[in-house]
């Protein structure tokens, strides 16, 4: 059975910055096809970035250069580093195995003064 399991949220500052991890069990990952969503309150969860088998990457217009999504093979595990982070940014953040489909618990991100 295939589980995911995010950690790294919390509460931040404006401009401030987070990693999120998603540690992988119960598949091999290296031919999995990753993605990171968030869900704000009363808004449809939305893809934040997805990475690919051969690591290509695609990000939401309004994360691009201020978010990265990484993996290591080695550990199961896909990344999220989010950098100038804005209030806009608060979410609840999911981590989903796009074939078949997966979805962790999630993690709460917070970003406010």
């Amino acid at each position: 059975q295939v589980q995911l399991v995010e950690s790294g949220g919390g509460l931040v500052q404006p401009g401030g910055s987070l990693r999120l991890s998603c540690a992988a069990s119960g598949t091999s990952f290296s031919l999995d096809v990753m993605a990171w969503y968030r869900q704000a309150p009363g808004k449809q969860r939305q893809l934040v970035a997805r990475i690919a088998r051969g690591g290509a990457t695609i990000y939401a217009d309004s994360v691009k250069g201020r978010f990265t999504i990484s993996r290591d093979y080695a550990k199961k595990t896909v990344y999220l580093q989010m950098n100038n982070l804005k209030p806009e940014d608060t979410a609840v953040y999911y981590c989903k195995m796009i074939e078949p489909e997966y979805w962790g618990q999630g993690t709460q991100v917070t970003v406010s003064s």
